[in-house]
């Protein structure tokens, strides 16, 4: 990238109504994973760990500093997607759901959605090895592993000559 040029994440530069950026992305990028893994970590013997999980993780998306239609559209699906993964290492391809809200949150090009071909990928060759629920852990962790590289990727996709901003240049005054 040019020296003269640099990228401004496209959701940094958004006026929020409430709060400052760096502590809604901090307390949203936790309250999702957070209430994803203590959905994963209850069974039948603690519904109300399912519940809590749900919130936290619904809350999360709700408070990322995004545009309020794109938190609001990924909520649902990303939510109802955590669901899918009580079924097993056979679930671990809905992951591409979340991811997709990732992108769309985040406010990516599409170029980025290229990515979305690593957790699908992921999601067909894991269940090849992982195959009992008891397999979930290690089953999550590679897919953890696979989805936050993917956003990076996608991250780096984003970032192009067309998408960044100049650098404000020195007045007549400073370049002397």
């Amino acid at each position: 990238m040019d020296s003269d040029h640099h990228w401004v994440e496209p959701s940094r530069a958004l006026e929020l109504r409430w709060g400052r950026y760096n502590d809604r992305y901090l307390a949203g990028l936790v309250l999702i994973v957070g209430g994803g893994l203590q959905l994963q970590g209850s069974n039948t013997w603690t519904l109300p760990l399912l519940l809590i999980g749900s919130v936290a993780h619904a809350t999360g998306w709700a408070i990322m500093p995004a545009s309020g239609w794109r938190r609001f559209v990924a909520v649902v699906p990303a939510s109802g997607q955590l669901w899918l993964l009580l079924a097993g290492p056979f679930a671990v391809w809905s992951l591409t759901v979340p991811f997709l809200c990732w992108l769309l949150v985040r406010h990516r090009p599409l170029r980025s959605y290229v990515t979305v071909l690593f957790p699908l990928a992921n999601g067909f060759i894991l269940p090849q090895f992982f195959t009992e629920y008891s397999d979930m852990l290690p089953a999550l962790a590679i897919s953890s592993v696979v989805l936050v590289a993917s956003a990076w990727v996608a991250r780096m996709l984003a970032v192009s000559p067309e998408r960044t901003k100049p650098k404000s240049l020195p007045s007549p005054s400073q370049s002397r």
